[in-house]
């Protein structure tokens, strides 16, 4: 048998049939545009996705930027105090309003023919136009915005999933960390060129840890297989109490399963002995945070919808977000969150604390890029999936099912 593929012209229906429980996608996922338009619909712009904190958004007129496949969305606090969404995509003739990524402003202008709107998303003022314009039915358009216990969440869509289960199973972990009262101390983007689920695929899974990340693979036991980890979760099972911390757990596979509501997660593991928090040494690197009143020797990995993942150390919150740019380039945004009165320089040093996601993030979009150059060649068959890629599979099942949601 030749291992060279021969062109595939199934219908995405039948390929998405064909899929082999337990294996990697098709080739097709990752390359045909026509799939890519329909993840479009059916995933990306129906899923919401964490665009910040609220502490980016405190003040009437502070806004942000969020750029997802051909959406672009501002993020702004409003006159009345709350938070509001529109289609960055002027009125007129569509271009872009806003080409800055965040800042403050006391209206919008689009940089065009100068259409104005403030702060509301109300167009007030409009050069030359005939004395029948009606000013009142050319706002911009909203798009959904939302808040889970002090993160901001957009949605393309005026009929998004809901949050509500996800704002009641996660809030007494999230208040573990207090989360409305943190703050963003350190916020990067990372351009991946290779399409976005295998992005989000590496992310799910830590098979390649002790390979690709020795850093982290020094302080973290989820690099460990099930059965070496649950031995080593003791130390930690036993310090949390102490520590003012519950042992708590959110299944994603269970909150992905009820129609109509975004899929979520929480965990807590160990790390290794010697390690307080994720940084170089595993020395601590800010200020306590919630109710933790010492390190438990732990990290936590929370999950929100298809896109968006945090973990948790005792004194600090690194958040991921995996977003498409096109299907073949994908962007990686973190954002690194500490206690709200922590004052840089004096409570954390931003080089320390971002030093392992930085150095672990680098050495991923490598092994991203090398994975999506061997999946565009034509001698790639999907392959079967190890113990430790559990959650990945279940990823990718989900893909598939949310593709054939009518």
């Amino acid at each position: 048998m030749s291992a060279v593929m021969n062109e595939d012209t199934r219908s995405i229906d039948d390929l998405i049939a064909s899929q082999k429980p337990g294996y990697s996608l098709d080739q097709r996922f990752y390359t045909d545009p026509a799939i890519y338009e329909l993840e479009l619909e059916k995933i990306v712009n129906r899923n919401w996705i964490l665009a910040g904190h609220v502490s980016q958004l405190a003040e009437p007129g502070d806004f942000k930027v969020l750029n997802v496949g051909r959406e672009s969305a501002i993020i702004v606090r409003g006159q009345d105090g709350n938070l509001k969404g529109f289609a960055n995509v002027c009125r007129h003739r569509g271009s872009l309003v806003c080409l800055e990524s965040e800042g403050h402003a006391d209206k919008f202008q689009c940089p065009y023919h100068g259409w104005m709107y403030d702060i509301d998303g109300n167009l007030i003022a409009a050069r030359n136009m005939p004395d029948d314009f009606d000013m009142q039915s050319h706002s911009l358009n909203p798009v959904s915005v939302d808040e889970v216990h002090g993160l901001v969440f957009v949605c393309f869509t005026d009929q998004p999933l809901s949050l509500e289960g996800c704002k009641r199973d996660l809030e007494e972990p999230m208040a573990m960390f207090d989360f409305p009262n943190l703050k963003v101390a350190a916020q990067k983007s990372y351009e991946i060129p290779a399409n976005w689920k295998l992005s989000i695929e590496n992310y799910q899974e830590c098979y390649h840890c002790a390979t690709a990340h020795p850093e982290y693979a020094l302080m973290h036991t989820l690099m460990l297989d099930r059965d070496k980890r649950e031995r080593v979760q003791g130390t930690m099972l036993e310090r949390m109490q102490a520590c003012g911390v519950k042992d708590l757990y959110v299944d994603f596979i269970d909150t992905a399963a009820r129609p109509g509501e975004i899929g979520y997660g929480y965990s807590r593991t160990a790390l290794f002995n010697k390690y307080k928090t994720g940084s170089e040494g595993g020395v601590p690197v800010a200020p306590l945070l919630g109710k933790f009143s010492d390190y438990d020797g732990g990290a936590s990995d929370f999950s929100f919808g298809a896109f968006s993942f945090l973990l948790a150390y005792s004194d600090h919150v690194v958040a991921y977000v995996f977003t498409p740019i096109d299907h073949n380039r994908s962007n990686c945004e973190i954002f690194w969150m500490v206690r709200g009165d922590a004052e840089e320089g004096k409570d954390y040093d931003v080089e320390k604390l971002t030093w392992l996601w930085d150095v672990t993030t680098h050495a991923d979009k490598r092994i991203i890029v090398n994975n999506s150059k061997g999946v565009h060649s034509r001698y790639y068959q999907p392959g079967p999936f190890s113990g430790m890629e559990r959650a990945e599979r279940v990823y990718i099942e989900w893909i598939l099912q949310e593709l054939q949601r009518p």
